[in-house]
């Protein structure tokens, strides 16, 4: 039987590639994106496309309404990037935030599980990050959403787990894909005693996938095959590491004393100037 699928922030980048990848493997998939202009052309690999604003509840709502037939795997994928030192970031911009990042995949994750329930059967996948294990100084509150998408997938997990419905985590490091380059456009611009600090954590975030870190970074693609592993496996892991930087990072924060990642970062990050 075919399985269909919901994908969340399929204009670009992850979303996109994910959803090529299951389309080419049998599922029905059901892109999403705030404009489906941006999502068009994925019908031609097979997708059916739909408009879907996490930030949205009616959007959310009437995307869901829209597959008659249900949903048998939720992937939470879509989300922004915010750089800026904490004090520095407006809460206005925290907020948008994780709305996009934490409570739009919360609610539309609640909306799917009633017919997961009542089936027994079904998958909710949500992209996180490596950096929701740690976080890099200038970019607190985008970790921060990632460190949430943890919490609440473990406890889901845990939760869902008695009517038949498989919670995965998927951590990506690394990946090539704009995200981090909207780093650039996405800092907080303002004058103070952070401004230089931010756009140099910009330009750094925007360079992951280049130079010598390039060669630690992965491609949408992998973490749509990753993603395809979890939807394909009878019992899939909780969590899924993809790229060499998620285990190095993770890896190293884990053994590290707090005072020796902080020294780590030091070597690497740029600094605020007082």
């Amino acid at each position: 039987m075919t399985k269909t699928v919901l994908i969340t922030g399929c204009s670009s980048g992850i979303g996109r590639a994910t959803a090529q990848v299951l389309a080419k493997n049998g599922f029905e998939v059901y892109a999403t994106a705030r404009r489906t202009e941006s999502i068009a052309d994925l019908e031609a690999d097979g997708c059916k496309t739909l408009a879907l604003d996490v930030t949205s509840e009616e959007s959310m709502a009437a995307a869901v309404a829209a597959i008659p037939q249900g949903i048998d795997a939720l992937v939470n994928n879509a989300g922004i990037q915010e750089v800026g030192a904490i004090e520095s970031v407006p809460m206005d911009r925290v907020r948008g935030l994780f709305e996009t990042n934490v409570f739009g995949p919360v609610r539309l994750t609640q909306l799917v599980l009633p017919q997961m329930r009542e089936r027994r059967a079904g998958t909710i996948v949500t992209v996180g990050s490596m950096n929701g294990k740690f976080t890099w100084p200038g970019t607190g509150y985008y970790c921060g959403t990632k460190h949430a998408l943890e919490a609440i997938s473990d406890a889901l997990r845990y939760e869902t787990r008695p009517f038949g419905v498989k919670t995965v985590l998927v951590e990506p490091g690394f990946v090539k894909t704009p995200l981090g380059k909207t780093a650039v456009g996405r800092r907080v611009q303002e004058p103070g005693p952070y401004a230089s600090f931010n756009d140099e954590v910009a330009e750094v975030t925007s360079s992951y996938t280049t130079g010598a870190l390039g060669m630690l970074a992965c491609s949408a693609e992998a973490v749509g095959e990753t993603i395809l592993k979890a939807l394909t496996s009878d019992k899939p892991r909780a969590r899924y590491r993809v790229a060499p930087s998620a285990g190095l990072f993770m890896s190293l924060r884990k053994v590290l004393p707090d005072a020796g990642f902080d020294a780590l970062l030091r070597s690497q990050m740029p600094k605020p100037k007082p």
